[in-house]
């Protein structure tokens, strides 16, 4: 019979998207240029080393993290621009999700949107945004062209208002606080479409 295996000493191991939560977190806090490798092996309590075996640079998990914020959101831009139904139907569902892939991912939108372009990176991200604004802007003039919506207002800047609603949340949502992830995105697309006039 063989003996049981030694319990492991030390700390637990951390996987990539341990480090990655971690970073995103000191990202937003600290901001990415404020923030070293060092400090995100401190914050996990391991050495720098540990987190190179996982990640080749800073730069990586930064480009990891903004993917994160705008796969699903792309995804649904894209699932909407060539979707059956109406294009006002669409417009709808995009800010709808596009609340809800908020929530889901707020910390790494919140990175998304603090992003300045001042790295090849940060260039990619912000050109991945507004080609977002472009297709929305896209959908938003066809549902004018449907009657659906005004068509008095620049689709684009239509758009940007749709995204900087949504985006705004950014500022004072806390997931687990009195309004749920889908009450919230109800709420969003009847202030958006409907108006606040009883």
């Amino acid at each position: 019979m063989s003996s049981p295996a030694r319990p492991r000493r030390g700390r637990p191991g951390h996987d990539q998207a341990d480090i990655l939560r971690c970073a995103i977190d000191l990202f937003n806090r600290q901001g990415y240029d404020g923030t070293s490798v060092g400090d995100i092996a401190a914050e996990l309590g391991v050495v720098k080393s540990a987190i190179y075996h996982h990640v080749p640079s800073k730069e990586h998990l930064l480009a990891a993290a903004l993917d994160e914020a705008l796969e699903q959101l792309t995804a649904t831009v894209e699932a909407a621009s060539v979707s059956p139904g109406s294009a006002y139907d669409r417009l709808r569902t995009v800010v709808h999700d596009s609340v809800l892939i908020l929530t889901e991912h707020l910390p790494a939108v919140t990175l998304l949107l603090r992003v300045r372009g001042n790295s090849p990176v940060e260039q990619e991200a912000l050109r991945r945004r507004r080609s977002l604004d472009e297709q929305l802007a896209g959908l938003y003039a066809q549902a004018a062209a449907e009657g659906a919506v005004r068509d008095d207002i620049d689709p684009v800047v239509a758009s940007r208002l749709l995204f900087g609603m949504v985006n705004s949340l950014v500022e004072w949502y806390r997931p687990g606080g009195p309004t749920d992830p889908q009450t919230l995105a109800d709420d969003v697309v009847r202030t958006a479409f409907d108006g606040l006039t009883a």
